[in-house]
This record gives structure tokens, C-alpha cells and sequence, in this order.
């Protein structure tokens, strides 16, 4: 306390901004000053940043650190958004990692088509299947699927790949509706072009492969299906 009093005096601080948790000091630190002859800085303390348990948020807690939040693809703007809206607390928060996240969608809906492709590190084809993504690393996974040539496996559902490539010339869009409207199995669609039961919307796949590779993705897997 003593150190840190001298400290304020030597490099002459004029504002002292800390923590709710030190807030028990400043009457010992006014009193300090008072005892060296120096004047005491203004103190203001601002509310803390909880983990879930009600303490103080800890290093180790998923996105509590900026290399954490890096390493989870949460784009810059979603995070300077979220302290923004924190502005200086009065009083404790916890910590609202949810919230960070639909910011980080918001903040990836906001990117021009050349920054999503840039700061995810995919190519521009494949920005179309990257649009749905709720971050930066969801966005390179669902690049990955239409990037990445699945493995061919059988289908239990010949008829709607069969349907599919009647159809492959039509708005992806367009296609979805008509597979829906005929009872199409769409996830062995989804299957037999990404190798994948979940991920981006079927029609931003579609719209990101090119005609082509869809078509022969399917035909592997139909004739997986007859061999």
C-alpha cells in the first residue's frame, strides 16, 4: 500500500481507476497521502468482471482473454462492441460470453464479401457458405466442406440425388423448395456433397459449389450406392 501510494506521488497521477475489490483501500490510502504531505488522486472504481461462480473472472475461463476469444474466431468489433455496451460499470457483472457471440454475428453479417474471405482466410468462391457462420472459425469450417472433397460413401436416399441432378441448373434457392416440396431427403444431399450430416444452409452450399463438383460429388455417392 505504501508502494503504491509513493508511486501515485512520484509520477504525480491524477486518476486512480480500479476495481470494486479495492475499493476498501482508498480510505487507506487517502490517509497515507495526508501522512507524506502529497495530494491523493481522485479514486473511482468501476464494477467486476465475474466468471459463472459469482468470482472474480479467471485467465483460464473459455473467451476471457483476448488469445482465448482469438483462438474461438470472434471478430474484433464483436468484442469492442460488448465492452462498449459494458461501458464502466458501477456495479459487477458477469461476464456474457452468449452475448459476445450474437455480436460476433452481427459483426460478420456486416463484412463486405472480400473482408469475411480475408479475415477467415478462405477464398471468395466460398464466402457464400461462410455467410451463416456465428464466427470467424465456424466461417473456415464451412468453407472446409465445400473446399474438401468428402469421402464417397452410399446413399439410402438414390432418389433425391437422382431428383438433385435434374435440378442442378436452377437457383440453389429454388432447388431447396423443389427437393422439400417432393419429401426429398435433404440430408443425403447434404451427405454426399460435404460428408457432413449438419453445417451451412444447403442452399449456400449449393451456391458456393460450382455446378460441376456438385454433380460429380453426387454421382460418387449414387454410384457407391449401385456397386
Amino acid at each position: 500500500h505504501l508502494a503504491s501510494v509513493v508511486d501515485d506521488a512520484e509520477l504525480g497521477i491524477t486518476h486512480v481507476y480500479r476495481g470494486n475489490d479495492h475499493r476498501a483501500n482508498e480510505d487507506l490510502h487517502r490517509r497515507l497521502h495526508e501522512a507524506l504531505g502529497t495530494t491523493p488522486p481522485e479514486y473511482v472504481h468501476h464494477g467486476l468482471i465475474l466468471g459463472e461462480d459469482g468470482k472474480k473472472l479467471s485467465k483460464r475461463v473459455e473467451g476471457a482473454t483476448v488469445a482465448s476469444l482469438r483462438e474461438l474466431g470472434i471478430p474484433a468489433e464483436a468484442v469492442r462492441g460488448y465492452l462498449e455496451e459494458l461501458g464502466l460499470p458501477r456495479h459487477d457483472v458477469h461476464y456474457d460470453l452468449p452475448r459476445i457471440r450474437r455480436l460476433s454475428v452481427d459483426a460478420i453479417e456486416a463484412m463486405s464479401d472480400e473482408e469475411l474471405a480475408a479475415r477467415a482466410g478462405i477464398p471468395p468462391a466460398a464466402v457464400p457458405v461462410a455467410r451463416g457462420a456465428r464466427d470467424l472459425a465456424e466461417a473456415r469450417d464451412y468453407a472446409d466442406q465445400v473446399l474438401q472433397e468428402p469421402e464417397p460413401r452410399p446413399t439410402d436416399a438414390p432418389e433425391t440425388l437422382e431428383r438433385f441432378r435434374e435440378l442442378a441448373d436452377a437457383d440453389p434457392r429454388a432447388v431447396v423448395r423443389e427437393l422439400k416440396a417432393v419429401g426429398g431427403n435433404l440430408r443425403a444431399l447434404r451427405l454426399a456433397l460435404t460428408g457432413r450430416d449438419r453445417g451451412p444452409a444447403l442452399a449456400a452450399i449449393l451456391a458456393a459449389l460450382p455446378r460441376e463438383e456438385a454433380l460429380r460429388r453426387v454421382d460418387q455417392a449414387l454410384q457407391h450406392t449401385h456397386s
